[in-house]
């Protein structure tokens, strides 16, 4: 189903470790609003889409996000590699670190791990592109918080592109809406959802 590439979307070359801000940025790996959760909830909802185009849709920024993880757990790696014990203590990350040493593992910035509870794959057209959008925006906003905490150049570059490629992807899912709603529109907008009784919809 896919060719992979092996090479990042956008190139990760952090010149100064940092694990304080390591811990900030692993919230973009496997936080509430991040790169894992997108991909897992786009390509899990194109199974149920009805329409071919909107399925791709979520394939292509499913498949965007899965690199967007690689891209996030290259960042989180290269600001941990090769620390000392004290580089440890001083940036807070010595309880990551009795876990995980400086591996990259899948949690928030509060050290919760990753959970299929962050994502919601509904079945329904409207639902579900409702449910991206507000996606991409959670995205858009913890990039810019980490762009406020952060003042490394190398680390600001990679994530002023992850951040535009959020705004891309709430673009798209509003043209996806936008294709959505108009379909509907031939037709009873409940006959959409084979889970609810189409025939008493018929009456409205």
């Amino acid at each position: 189903m896919w060719v992979y590439k092996k090479a990042l979307q956008y190139p990760v070359k952090i010149k100064n470790t940092n694990p304080a801000m390591a811990k900030m940025i692993m919230s973009q790996y496997g936080g509430p609003d991040g790169e894992l959760g997108a991909s897992m909830r786009y390509l899990s909802q194109r199974y149920s889409m009805p329409y071919p185009e909107l399925k791709a849709l979520l394939t292509d920024i499913g498949t965007e996000e899965l690199a967007h993880l690689e891209m996030v757990g290259a960042i989180v790696h290269q600001l941990t590699r090769c620390l000392t014990d004290e580089q440890i203590r001083k940036g807070g990350f010595d309880a990551y670190f009795v876990d995980h040493t400086n591996a990259v593992h899948p949690s928030s910035a509060a050290g919760v791990p990753w959970t299929a509870a962050y994502i919601q794959s509904k079945g329904d057209v409207i639902t579900d592109l409702h449910e991206n959008l507000a996606a991409e925006q959670k995205a858009r906003t913890t990039y810019d918080n980490i762009l406020r905490m952060c003042d490394d150049p190398d680390v600001r570059d990679v994530i002023k592109f992850l951040r535009a490629r959020e705004v891309v992807h709430y673009q798209r899912f509003g043209e996806g809406l936008r294709i959505a709603t108009d379909r509907m529109d031939e037709k009873n907008f409940y006959a959409i959802n084979p889970g609810c009784d189409c025939a008493r919809a018929r009456k409205y």
